[in-house]
């Protein structure tokens, strides 16, 4: 028989109470277990009674081959009895797919305001350039005109 070291939920509604069990892998998360082996409180803070545990039951059967869930596993690494292996998924806080697709848009736009900008500076200089020279042509104009 394959056992598991799991939560089963209680508590009502919005007010969750886990009790930490031993059951069949087989049996529903709330039915029945083997042995109850502990408690997990989530709403209590995390400087008190959060979690409580019977270090010996539970040593006991992971001697036997009980396999623990993911968050009891956490509680038996806190508390020195199993090793945990750290996990670590880089794709998580990446946005997704049209999320993606809004930022390519937006780096877009930028970079083409970014070019109109450039554009428009070139052209300001170049504007302030040209009639510096059509000023200078145009005062021998002048003179020219005085002159007749």
């Amino acid at each position: 028989m394959a056992t598991k070291i799991r939560l089963a939920r209680g508590g009502s509604k919005k007010r969750p109470f886990y009790s930490i069990v031993v059951a069949d892998e087989r049996s529903p998360r709330d039915g029945r277990y083997i042995e109850k082996i502990g408690t997990y409180n989530p709403m209590l803070p995390k400087e008190g009674e959060r979690i409580v545990l019977d270090k010996d039951r539970a040593e006991h059967w992971l001697k036997q081959g009980a396999q623990a869930t993911d968050r009891v596993a956490r509680f038996l690494d806190a508390e020195g009895l199993m090793k945990r292996e750290a996990r670590n998924n880089p794709n998580k806080g990446q946005p997704g797919k049209k999320a993606q697709e809004r930022i390519a848009e937006a780096q877009q736009k930028e970079e083409e305001a970014a070019a109109a900008a450039a554009e428009a500076e070139e052209a300001a200089k170049a504007a302030a350039e040209a009639p510096a020279e059509e000023a200078a042509a145009e005062a021998p104009a002048e003179e020219e005109a005085k002159a007749e």
